[in-house]
């Protein structure tokens, strides 16, 4: 899918792990290492590890006429994964689908991070999120909450476990990018949450963002440097 970002209202999201070979790496591995070690020499604490990525999926209607998304993960280096998107998505249609930590205060503010200094998308600004991985697989299935729970628990010290989680997801297709919005809202002001969580992020020099922004309106939004598919998502939620 290409073009603007849709935005779709979903009930369940079913995914399963499969052993599969990736065509693009085995085809691209030396121009991948080439790509890699300039990467390394730029942000020397990158680190190449075991990702999963969306080799086929699926929307099915439910039995009561709601929308839920299915279909089966494989493993893959993170190096190859970052090689086949700064390479334009060549090759057989895979997704890059991820979950985000859609943080909301008590009085409807959205907050975001900033990507800190080190990391691979430096200066971007979106919600707690990250790739699946392994440890987001229990049973042979892939567990899409369980990894935005986690990934909003290692970037912000929040426990997801204090905030009231909207049970359906909001997907957002951009590209071969399939970004899962999971709400949740704290019973905290926005200026409460921002600086409970930037001084979490004060004490770890090494944490994956440097400082919270606070988003109440659309005006709001540094559209520069948000990815598409957060300032759709933002801007249904607003509407």
């Amino acid at each position: 899918m290409s073009g603007a970002p849709h935005v779709l209202e979903v009930a369940e999201l079913d995914f399963v792990l499969e052993p599969s070979r990736w065509r693009f790496a085995e085809t691209h591995s030396v121009a991948i290492a080439s790509h890699w070690a300039k990467l390394k020499k730029e942000k020397p604490a990158v680190f190449n590890g075991r990702i999963l990525l969306l080799g086929r999926r699926e929307l099915r209607a439910r039995a009561d006429g709601l929308v839920k998304i299915a279909g089966a993960y494989f493993e893959a280096d993170y190096a190859d994964f970052i090689a086949w998107r700064d390479f334009g998505w060549p090759g057989e249609l895979v997704e890059n689908c991820f979950s985000m930590a859609a943080l909301r205060s008590a009085e409807g503010a959205f907050l975001l991070g900033e990507m800190a200094p080190h990391t691979m998308n430096a200066g971007k600004i979106y919600f707690p999120a990250g790739t699946p991985d392994l440890s987001d697989v229990f049973d042979g299935r892939v567990d899409l909450e369980a990894s935005a729970r986690r990934e909003l628990m290692e970037e912000t010290g929040v426990a997801a476990g204090a905030a009231e989680v909207r049970r359906r997801w909001t997907a957002v297709f951009s590209d071969r990018r399939i970004a899962c919005m999971k709400e949740m809202t704290l019973p905290m002001l926005a200026e409460d949450v921002k600086a409970r969580i930037d001084a979490f992020l004060s004490r770890d020099p090494h944490s994956e963002l440097s400082r919270m922004h606070i988003v109440r309106r659309m005006s709001d939004v540094d559209r520069a440097r948000t990815p598409d598919f957060v300032v759709a998502y933002l801007e249904a939620a607003f509407a």
